[in-house]
C-alpha cells in the first residue's frame, strides 16, 4: 500500500534529530537533467514502494534493511565535508521517508541548491517550493504505471522537472501523449526522454522525437558512460 503525506504525518521536530533509513551518500557529476555535468552530493535513502521492471538501484529498495540508519545532523555533516553547494536526495524512493521534507527545507536554510528525484507515487504538494522537483513518471513497461500519482502534474512549478525512461515505441508514444495532454513543456523547465540502458537505442529514440517535432530534450544517463553501468557511488 501507497502511504501519502499529511500536514500531520509529516514531523515537526527538528530535522536534525530525525532518523533515516540510508543506503549511500556519495559525491559525483550529475547524470541527467538540467545540471547534468555539475558536482553534486547524492544523498539515495533507502526503501521504494515500487518495483520497475528496468530499476537500476535494486539495492536501494528494501526499506526493512538499510545499509545505514543515520540522523539528520550525521547527514548535514556528511554532505557539508564534499565542499559541494549542490544536494540531490533519490533512492529509493526518498519521499517514502517523510522526515525528508524538512530535512530538505533545512538545506535550503543553509544555502544550499537542493533537487530530489521522486518516482512519481508520493504526493509532492509538500516538498518545499525552494526545491527542485525530478517527477519520473513510470512509462507502461516499467510495470509501475498504474502506481503513477497524476495529480502531482497539476502541482508543478516553472523549476520542477519531468523525466521519462523509455523503453519501447509503447512507452514512447504514453509519454509524448501525456507530455502533450498536460502541455508539460510549458509548465516546466524541462522535459527529459532518456532510453533503458541496454534496451531501447538511442537513436531509435531521437528518431522519434524528431518525426513528431516534440519540444523535449533526449538525455543520457552520463554516469553510466563515465563509469561502469552497474558501479554504485557514482
Amino acid at each position: 500500500m501507497i502511504v501519502q503525506p499529511t500536514a500531520e504525518t509529516i514531523p515537526t521536530t527538528d530535522p536534525l534529530e530525525l532518523t533515516f533509513g540510508l543506503s549511500e551518500i556519495f559525491h559525483s557529476v550529475q547524470g541527467e537533467g538540467l545540471r547534468a555535468g555539475e558536482r553534486c552530493v547524492f544523498v539515495r535513502l533507502q526503501g521504494c514502494k515500487l518495483r520497475c521492471s528496468w530499476c537500476d538501484t535494486p539495492y536501494a529498495l528494501d526499506s526493512r534493511y538499510p545499509e545505514r540508519t543515520v540522523t539528520g545532523q550525521q547527514i548535514l555533516e556528511e554532505v557539508a565535508s564534499f565542499d559541494c553547494p549542490f544536494v540531490e536526495f533519490t533512492g529509493g524512493e526518498p519521499l517514502e521517508q517523510f522526515g525528508v521534507m524538512p530535512l530538505m527545507s533545512m538545506f535550503c536554510d543553509a544555502g544550499y541548491t537542493v533537487a530530489i528525484e521522486t518516482g512519481g507515487h508520493i504526493d509532492v504538494s509538500f516538498v518545499d517550493e525552494r526545491v527542485i522537483r525530478i517527477i519520473d513518471m513510470k512509462c507502461p513497461d516499467s510495470k509501475m504505471m498504474p502506481l503513477n500519482r497524476y495529480e502531482n502534474l497539476n502541482v508543478l512549478r516553472p523549476h520542477d522537472e519531468v523525466k521519462f525512461v523509455i523503453a519501447s515505441r509503447r512507452d514512447y508514444e504514453w509519454a509524448r501523449d501525456l507530455v502533450q495532454e498536460h502541455n508539460l513543456t510549458e509548465r516546466t523547465a524541462v522535459v527529459l526522454f532518456s532510453t533503458v540502458f541496454d534496451k531501447l537505442t538511442p537513436v531509435d529514440l531521437v528518431g522519434w522525437i524528431l518525426e513528431d517535432r516534440l519540444n523535449v530534450r533526449f538525455q543520457l544517463q552520463l554516469h553510466k558512460f563515465i563509469w561502469n553501468p552497474s558501479q554504485r557511488g557514482v
